[in-house]
């Protein structure tokens, strides 16, 4: 897709710089991108309603959870294939009207089991929607200095979204049920589907290789066996079945690797690894974002649960940490026009190992004013890394591989999100089972749904007698927080490394 150009390209092969149309392009653009962020967000604070609505086990909330971005994460390379192919802009059209009947169909989910088996949809086209959007921003703007505007302004709109997924959900979660938040892609994806077709021109790869069917299956089968594999060992230990299942992740990823590098036309070049700036930019993705939702999944949870606040009062606690993430996204773009990137990343990111730093030094016991400073700072670590660490990403491959390029930036920040929740939140969930000490007096059942989850325990709590109640809370409350010292450190851990990883493999990109 061209852009709207206000001057011609130059005999030096100058980039064209693009004008209005483009600029109203992006806004379009946002639609979609703000949708995914607001929806990972509102889930977050959703869960407590949603363990006492609908009971699911300790594993069954684990995979409302990862079920989405796992899909999601499975089905991107194959979908920013298919995106090169057929039209980026259709495809975002395709996944954008699936994506609003799934969920209208997700908030009257009856059981837990409906609700995984909606979220499995919408993982599939939210596939579409994610890699259309970054892939046809590097068609529109072939300025960089334009184009690492855009990245950023893209990027805030995650950031964006967080910010208002919980104001916004804490409203509707104090006056609807928790199926409420789900009704929330409607009204976003009504106005893309209206705007894209006038604001948004066709994009696509001029010279498409042929469907990879096997290279699809392989890719799912690579990414699925992979994270139960790590759930299954975080909650209950070693076993034959984890092992395999890691195992077959594993070997499903060297068939996949080794079959794309050996067709003439791969659905995703794997070739583009072999350039430090692509594969660090992806893996500082990775990383940045598994810590991101390893903190939120922990910290939601704790401000309702542990402290008492309502939906809306923990998204306002959230609020100026995610705020901080939209103001240093945007404020590093001119930073990066004259420092070097790995240095403007890793200085990022020793922010956010310090939010994790304060996390780690008061334990489960901290009181919101502290997780408020806590996600500050990570916020704006995260912020400046992911804005250009995505720039990079896009702006190191070929322009008509852009969608099997920015595939991979989302695939690395949707793994990141399975893994925040299958490594990070696991860990705190196992903790609390672990932990729990189930007061006398409760019944088999109730023994049962306590230590499940901490969303489990409160609503056996509110069938109890008042002091039973109360030690059945008080235990279940210092059981959840037993293990946020131990993920802290690893949270430390998990930045610090990225950081390094930023200045190594980037240390010869110009900015």
């Amino acid at each position: 897709m061209s852009s709207t150009v206000t001057r011609p390209v130059t005999p030096h092969d100058v980039p064209a710089r693009a004008g209005g149309r483009a600029w109203a392009a992006l806004a379009v653009l946002m639609l979609p991108t703000l949708l995914v962020s607001v929806d990972n967000t509102v889930l977050s604070f959703a869960l407590p309603s949603i363990s006492e609505a609908l009971k699911p086990s300790a594993t069954g909330m684990l995979w409302i959870v990862d079920v989405y971005p796992l899909v999601l994460a499975g089905l991107l390379v194959a979908m920013g294939s298919l995106g090169d192919r057929i039209g980026r802009r259709r495809l975002l059209l395709i996944g954008a009207t699936g994506f609003a009947a799934v969920s209208a169909a997700a908030a009257f989910a009856p059981s837990a089991e409906l609700l995984i088996a909606a979220r499995a949809a919408l993982g599939v086209f939210g596939a579409m929607l994610m890699p259309s959007t970054l892939s046809l921003l590097r068609s529109i703007f072939s300025d960089r200095e334009q184009r690492r505007l855009a990245v950023a302004i893209w990027a805030a709109g995650f950031a964006a979204g967080s910010a208002l997924g919980p104001i916004v959900g804490g409203l509707l979660l104090e006056h609807f049920w928790w199926g409420s938040v789900f009704l929330l892609a409607v009204p976003v994806l009504i106005p893309l589907l209206v705007l894209a077709p006038l604001l948004v021109r066709e994009s696509r790869d001029p010279a498409p290789g042929p469907v990879d069917a096997l290279g699809i299956v392989l890719s799912l089968l690579t990414m699925a066996p992979i994270v139960y594999g790590i759930k299954t060992l975080a909650v209950d230990g070693f076993s034959a079945l984890s092992v395999a299942a890691i195992v077959v992740g594993i070997a499903s990823g060297a068939l996949f690797v080794r079959r794309q590098l050996r067709r003439p036309v791969p659905m995703l070049d794997m070739r583009l690894f072999s350039r430090p700036a692509f594969s660090g930019a992806v893996i500082v993705n990775l990383l940045s974002v598994i810590s991101l939702v390893g903190f939120l999944f922990f910290v939601s949870q704790h401000l309702q649960l542990v402290i008492g606040l309502t939906p809306l009062q923990s998204g306002l606690v959230l609020l100026p940490g995610l705020l901080t993430m939209i103001v240093s996204g945007l404020l590093v773009v001119p930073v990066a026009r004259r420092v070097q990137p790995g240095f403007v990343i890793a200085g990022g990111l020793t922010l956010s190992a310090g939010g994790y730093l304060l996390v780690a030094l008061t334990g489960g016991g901290a009181p919101w004013s502290i997780l408020l400073a806590s996600f500050v700072l990570l916020g704006a670590g995260i912020g400046a890394a992911e804005t250009v660490s995505n720039e990079l990403v896009i702006s190191t491959a070929p322009v008509e591989k852009a969608g099997a390029a920015s595939a991979v930036s989302e695939t690395a920040y949707e793994l990141g999100a399975v893994l925040g929740t299958a490594t990070l939140g696991t860990l705190i969930t196992a903790s609390y089972r672990a932990a729990l000490v189930v007061p006398e007096g409760l019944t088999a059942a109730q023994a049962d749904a306590a230590g499940e989850t901490l969303g489990g325990a409160v609503s056996v709590a509110g069938a109890l007698p008042g002091p039973l109640a109360e030690q059945l809370l008080a235990s279940a409350r210092a059981a959840f927080d037993s293990g946020v010292g131990v993920t802290a450190v690893i949270g430390i851990g998990l930045v610090a490394t990225a950081a390094v990883i930023a200045l190594v493999t980037l240390r010869h990109v110009r900015s």
